[in-house]
């Protein structure tokens, strides 16, 4: 029978952010490539689509309410842009302000020249910081002599907290004072329990292959010279010019014109139906059911858990212990007449030490132009997190006054802002703690059986927008290969 002419084939993409689009979009892309008629629906239980990428555009303020970059290291973000024709929309950072700050005692110090996440790659600059005592930095230093894990310590697992590994190589000071911070910036996590391995597990291959992480920064630093010289046309950090609502406009554009979109209707259950799955969904006060021969599930593990509570229990059970973490965002426009400090960085970081009630900040116009208009400064203030969940109980206007106070405080900000805007992101950051691998894998093989459905988002291998593309397209792939297998 010839593909072309085969009856196509109903597909249903749930949750319509980074992920359901990409997932959408490629399946669409694979269709095309395979000559397999398919009829996509994706279906969104909010107004509009990108879940926790946004942007305001308004007064001449351009605001991200969520992610406003993406990681270029990591090429799956680049190339869907190139797919897209939006590669002459893409931004770097600016360099004059290349950097970042760390809270020291309520002050704000440059984090050491050379300082990559976890690893110095520079002597003079660590001896330099105030951010660490003269014990502190001694310590840090004798990580080059310290021993790789072996079975006589006991420490031979694959994986670690982040606090274990940075206490067993750096010290204890090394981690409260540089690497917490920093890691929470990214993860919103907890140091004890997030898993190594799931997040950053290139430090443990680099203590694995080199047994120093100095010693193999160094070796990588004296590699990457020559390849530095024709480098990737982006930095480390890529964003669009008119914000990341660009990358989830296009998606939604692309997926609309090839597919259907069916915004406000929310998918309550996947049920076994023949062939295929019946998916139920609600949309203004009424509920319908209606049949696809796949479904992609894109949504928050927990909520694909309850979706799937009574087809697959066991599916449904594992993918309720992936925990989240919260974050409200308080994105403010400043003059920078009312603000003494410079800003002569990237953003702010503080150690959960530092007791404070705001994890970090970022100065948003310092990073990208057209953030904010002249003469002014956009911050975004991050409050929550693993660390700090109480917090988010607080109004709207209590968590406002807060974080007001933080920035004077530490930042000197004084003055009404310009613009003002609370996002709450509840339950958006998947949790990766120790043995977060393993359930993963549980779960990839509890639906190995489960002809016709995938599972893909921030929940599994990866938080990052790159990471979110990745494991949709992967999924797609999975899916397309399957249902061209049926014909």
């Amino acid at each position: 029978m010839n593909q072309s002419s085969s009856p196509a084939k109903r597909i249903a993409v749930v949750g319509g952010g980074i992920t359901g689009l990409s997932a959408a979009f490629r399946l669409q892309e694979l269709a095309d490539e395979n000559n397999q008629p398919v009829e996509v629906t994706l279906f969104e239980s909010q107004p509009e689509a990108g879940g926790w990428i946004g942007t305001i555009n308004q007064e001449g303020y351009l605001i991200d309410t969520g992610a406003d970059m993406f990681i270029t290291n990591k090429p799956a973000a680049i190339e869907l842009c190139q797919r897209l024709g939006l590669e002459d929309q893409l931004i770097s950072t600016n360099q004059q302000y290349r950097g970042a700050l760390i809270l020291k005692d309520g002050t704000p110090v440059p984090v050491p020249l050379g300082f990559e996440l976890m690893t110095p790659s520079r002597i003079l600059p660590m001896l330099k910081t105030p951010l660490l005592s003269p014990s502190g930095k001694l310590r840090m230093g004798l990580e080059y002599f310290v021993p790789r894990r072996t079975s006589e310590t006991g420490l031979d697992t694959d994986d670690e907290s982040l606090a274990e590994f940075v206490t067993r190589r750096f010290g204890k000071e090394a981690l409260t004072r540089l690497i917490q911070p920093l890691v929470a910036g990214i993860y919103t996590s907890d140091p004890e329990k997030l898993s190594l391995r799931a997040t950053l597990p290139r430090f443990l291959d680099m203590e694995r292959d080199h047994r120093s992480l100095i010693k193999a920064i160094r070796k990588q630093k004296r590699a990457s010279k020559s390849a530095d010289a024709t480098g990737a046309r982006y930095g480390l950090f890529a964003a669009f010019k008119k914000g990341m609502q660009t990358l989830i406009c296009t998606l939604a554009e692309r997926v609309s014109s090839g597919g259907t979109i069916l915004y406000d209707h929310r998918v309550t259950q996947v049920a076994a139906a023949d062939a295929g799955y019946d998916l139920t969904f609600e949309s203004a006060d009424k509920s319908q059911t209606q049949h696809f021969d796949a479904v992609l599930l894109t949504t928050a593990a927990p909520q694909a858990g309850q979706m799937l509570a009574s087809y697959a229990p066991v599916l449904s059970e594992l993918l309720k212990q992936i925990e989240y973490a919260s974050t409200a965002i308080q994105v403010s426009v400043h003059r920078l007449e009312n603000i003494k400090h410079p800003l002569k960085a990237f953003g702010l970081v503080i150690p959960a030490v530092e007791q404070r009630k705001i994890f970090a900040v970022a100065f948003s116009s310092r990073k990208f132009p057209g953030r904010a208009p002249e003469g002014c400064v956009q911050l975004r203030t991050f409050v929550g997190g693993a660390m700090q969940p109480e917090l988010l109980e607080h109004s709207d206007d209590e968590l406002n006054a807060i974080v007001n106070r933080e920035l004077t405080d530490i930042l000197g900000v004084s003055g009404e802002p310009v613009y003002s805007k609370l996002l709450r992101h509840n339950q958006s950051m998947p949790q990766y703690h120790l043995g977060h691998l393993q359930l993963v894998e549980r779960i990839e093989q509890a639906t190995v059986g489960l002809s016709g459905l995938e599972l893909a988002g921030n929940a599994y291998r990866g938080v990052g927008i790159p990471d979110c593309i990745q494991s949709a397209e992967l999924a797609a792939a999975r899916m397309m290969a399957e249902l061209t297998a049926r014909v």
